[in-house]
């Protein structure tokens, strides 16, 4: 199988050796992504501009957020819970992907209150 990494656009992908997402076969696996350029908008607007950053990185991977089947949340503020799960109902409340919510201490970035990972399958391989 092919392996394709996609890159995003964080200067950081090359240091740490990264890519925003992997896709090998149907397949494609989403970095833990943060709400670069939303640091200071509440725990639903860094949710939704988190997720449109992992949408694009499933478009350029030949993917919609159709074929997510697993998110992964941290939060940094058991309070948030509800504000961050009510974003990802925006984008996934048909889709309905298997999904887990933790809450960590913080994250790389004091200002984030979230990282989502996601994991997407296509139907057949492209």
């Amino acid at each position: 199988m092919t392996r394709q990494n996609i890159a995003g656009t964080s200067p950081y992908e090359p240091i740490i050796g990264f890519s925003r997402a992997v896709r090998i076969g149907n397949s494609i696996h989403v970095s833990g992504t943060g709400p670069v350029g939303a640091d200071n908008e509440d725990a639903a607007g860094q949710t939704r501009k988190t997720l449109e950053i992992i949408q694009a990185a499933l478009e350029k991977a030949g993917a919609t957020m159709t074929d997510v089947v697993r998110t992964r949340m941290y939060l940094t503020n058991v309070e948030d819970w509800e504000a961050v799960g009510r974003a990802h109902g925006e984008f996934f409340g048909t889709i309905r992907p298997a999904s887990t919510m933790v809450v960590v201490a913080k994250l790389l970035n004091p200002t984030w209150r979230i990282e989502i990972e996601a994991d997407a399958v296509l139907p057949n391989a492209q």
